[in-house]
């Protein structure tokens, strides 16, 4: 099956593709020349039929011709007329060729200010928010940073909210993004790397690292698949995150995506590498493993033995989102003589006037219970939790009373969906709520048998998965005892001394010993 479907995602198309490769205008590549009117020309041919970009014609000095361009929307007006162009229009002084940019630089009042040398770089700032400044008589710009967007505030996702812990979460804003990030590391080790992915969008990513904290190799590894990637547009992280994961066909994220600052810095502590990406509050954090996906933020802000309870209950509650459906289908069909004879008896009763077999049933209450999931979500906020408890009560009510699910049955897959809510990671819960369907179909036709194959089938996969390079399963696949302190545990924060040892090998340890409270030491 994945190599028919290897096959026909991998399935070329044969037709000349320079039409893609050789889209860019030549006149992009092309450098700036002295003259005002050719720049003006080629950049109004460009922005032609665009009624947002506003061309500017004015005089430095009431003397020398110059043109600004901006687009509406995307620039600080109000900064533009204070800061750039009264200042301009007022100058004083002399304005002979070789002394603009030096006049400029005296007397914009703005704090960011660089030199435009080509097209490209003139159309990049411009579409970035930047206004771009040409002059008469010099073969280049000045790109003026007066960007302004409208973003919505620093709010606390709804998607991964805590009783304790920080209460932001990232923003549409990349340059907030980056902030939240120097608020909680403020040293000159975290670094930034940026670049513009998409042939129409230029979007602008970060790759975020901690200098002496990460394997370089890793960062090398992060920015050649980026620079690999070649298409139209990136509009969300999750464009990135599929065209740079290890394995595209398992059903298993390998990049954990994540709303939260501190889970991004926490990730860089252990020499990690974040993505951020422009647009979305989503950043990427890498390589991951299946514990990390199994882990909340708050699992380190509680005392570590609430920590280590949470912990366990979260695996326990893996194993029943997983494997509860199936192995309930292949017990009442193949195994009866291993339920208690009073509880068989209690479930032959109430299924005595259902019609259908038990993965029939299994099936049909599944379906049932994932399109009301998906509807409560695409639902308004005020209505979408209503219709999704109202609409399982209704539908489970009708359907018992009706002879065609068994009381059992919806107590199996209630249990089984609650479950699946406590996974902290969305995409993590969607591949196991994937992997649900064809366990049950192995249980209703081989019985535990075949729910046996299919866990054994599962367990292979992530064992010889990869994200960037480290094992899925690590630190238990390969087996590293002294990095179980936080995975089958939550250790103390006195106790874990070391990084990952696999990611963190600039830095092997994280805090120096003898960090355990004694209060006889403060009185030695």
């Amino acid at each position: 099956m994945k190599k028919l479907l290897k096959k026909l995602l991998m399935e070329t198309d044969k037709r000349d593709l320079s039409f893609f490769r050789n889209d860019m205008n030549s006149s992009l590549t092309r450098p700036l020349g002295p003259t005002l009117a050719e720049n003006r020309n080629v950049l109004q041919t460009l922005y032609k039929d665009c009624a947002d970009v506003i061309f500017r014609s004015f005089r430095i000095g009431g003397t020398v011709q110059a043109v600004l361009i901006y687009i509406e929307g995307l620039s600080n007006i109000e900064e533009l007329d204070r800061g750039l162009l009264t200042p301009l229009v007022q100058m004083k002084g002399s304005c002979g060729d070789g002394d603009i940019f030096a006049l400029m630089e005296q007397t914009l009042t703005t704090s960011q200010a660089k030199p435009v040398h080509t097209f490209a770089d003139a159309v990049d700032q411009i579409s970035s928010g930047n206004p771009v400044i040409f002059v008469d008589g010099q073969a280049a710009g000045v790109s003026v940073g007066l960007a302004k967007f409208e973003h919505r505030s620093v709010e606390e996702p709804s998607s991964e909210a805590v009783v304790r812990g920080p209460r932001e979460g990232f923003t549409e804003s990349l340059s907030v993004n980056t902030s939240l990030l120097r608020r909680k590391l403020k040293g000159p080790s975290l670094k930034m790397i940026a670049m513009n992915i998409g042939r129409y969008s230029r979007t602008r990513v970060i790759i975020a690292y901690i200098e002496g904290l990460v394997d370089s190799t890793l960062v090398e590894e992060v920015v050649n698949r980026l620079g690999r990637i070649d298409i139209d547009g990136i509009l969300e992280s999750g464009y990135i995150e599929e065209l740079i994961e290890d394995d595209p066909y398992s059903p298993f994220p390998q990049v954990l995506n994540t709303e939260r600052p501190d889970v991004v810095c926490s990730g860089l502590l252990e020499g990690r590498v974040a993505i951020l990406t422009d647009s979305t509050p989503f950043a990427l954090v890498v390589p991951t493993t299946l514990y990390s996906l199994l882990q909340s933020a708050e699992d380190y802000y509680h005392r570590f033995l609430i920590g280590t309870l949470i912990r366990w209950l979260r695996y326990m509650f893996l194993l029943i989102a997983l494997l509860l459906p199936s192995f309930y289908v292949a017990i009442l069909t193949f195994h009866q003589e291993m339920i208690p004879t009073t509880l068989l008896l209690s479930v032959a009763k109430s299924r005595e006037q259902v019609p259908f077999p038990a993965l029939i049933e299994a099936l049909m209450m599944e379906v049932a219970f994932e399109i009301l999931r998906e509807a409560g979500i695409r639902l308004p906020k005020q209505v979408g939790a209503a219709v999704s408890i109202v609409g399982a009560l209704v539908i489970g009510q009708a359907a018992v009373s009706a002879g065609l699910i068994s009381t059992p049955m919806v107590m199996v897959v209630a249990i089984t969906g609650i479950a699946s809510f406590a996974i902290p990671r969305y995409n993590a819960a969607i591949a196991i709520r994937m992997l649900r369907f064809p366990l049950m179909f192995l249980a209703g036709t081989l019985g535990l048998l075949g729910l046996i194959i299919g866990l054994l089938a599962i367990i292979v996969h992530l064992c010889a998965l990869r994200s960037f390079g480290v094992p899925y399963l690590s630190p238990m696949g390969p087996m590293m005892p002294m990095e179980m302190k936080d995975v089958l545990l939550r250790a103390p924060w006195w106790a874990m001394l070391t990084r990952p040892r696999l990611t963190g090998k600039g830095n092997k340890y994280r805090e120096v010993p003898g960090l355990k409270p004694d209060p006889q030491k403060g009185t030695e």
